[in-house]
């Protein structure tokens, strides 16, 4: 996303939905001199610029981004995951995903790509997806594996309303992206599939997202049903980190629990 710090802190707040006024309450910033930010009168600080991404909640990756269009270095790093000094955050997933068992787990990045799973989801993909080399095609793409015929589409009985859940989060994450963020292109791929439920086309970004998104799957006499939660990593101050999050999946009913546990 690019931009002058006075359109991008606009498009900020719009897409949260706040006012001037809502800001400058929530911020303790004057209404006046948000509106002069926005309209290039004044140029803010670093530190006011990081008070305002804070009360906007805008990702880390975004607020270096806002930063830098004031001409400010940026102050949040992006270390990738597998580096040496992010040894004890590996061992901390590692230990979040086994303990989630017998239940599944698995880790995203902000594309929705897999990037680790714990032996349950190894489980269910195994059982449930249709062509397990759908995945290279696919890039490991969980979204796009729940839409796709050659991966879990077709054993996903309530495929109408995972997809209706699924696009109305991206469509709001796109919200909060420029023309070239990851949820954006991610919803166009969504869209591009043929088949989709007329109420896909119905959903409403600024709907409340549910807390727990049932899942259920059948394929041949084998039927589970979860309930799945998204974790992010509590308040990181690394961009890598910020984009994290856990996927669990959790039995349903006592038949799930006891196929898991089997």
């Amino acid at each position: 996303m690019s931009g002058n710090v006075g359109e991008l802190l606009r498009h900020w707040r719009t897409s949260r939905g706040k006012s001037q006024l809502d800001l400058s309450v929530d911020a303790e910033v004057s209404t006046r001199h948000i509106s002069f930010i926005e309209n290039g009168k004044a140029s803010p600080s670093r530190e006011m610029l990081l008070v305002l991404a804070s009360a906007l909640d805008v990702p880390l990756r975004e607020r270096n981004t806002l930063l830098l269009s004031a001409g400010f270095a940026p102050v949040y790093r992006e270390t990738k995951l597998d580096a040496p000094e992010m040894a004890h955050v590996r061992a901390a997933i590692d230990c979040i995903m086994t303990q989630t068992e017998p239940n599944g787990a698995v880790l995203l990045d902000r594309e929705w790509r897999a990037l680790r799973m714990n032996k349950a989801i190894t489980r269910i993909i195994e059982a449930f997806v249709v062509d397990p080399t759908s995945a290279l095609d696919l890039e490991g793409n969980l979204v796009l594996a729940c839409f796709d015929r050659r991966a879990l589409r077709d054993s996903l009985v309530n495929f109408d309303d995972v997809a209706a859940s699924i696009i109305t989060r991206l469509q709001r994450e796109a919200s909060a992206e420029g023309s070239d963020g990851p949820s954006r292109k991610l919803l166009a791929k969504v869209m591009a599939y043929d088949g989709l439920p007329k109420k896909v086309f119905r959903s409403d970004p600024s709907a409340q997202l549910s807390l727990m998104i049932p899942v259920h799957l059948r394929r041949g006499d084998l039927e589970v049903r979860f309930f799945t939660t998204l974790t992010t990593l509590g308040t990181p101050l690394d961009v890598t980190l910020d984009e994290l999050r856990i996927e669990s999946y959790y039995a349903a009913d006592d038949a799930t629990a006891r196929w898991l546990r089997s």
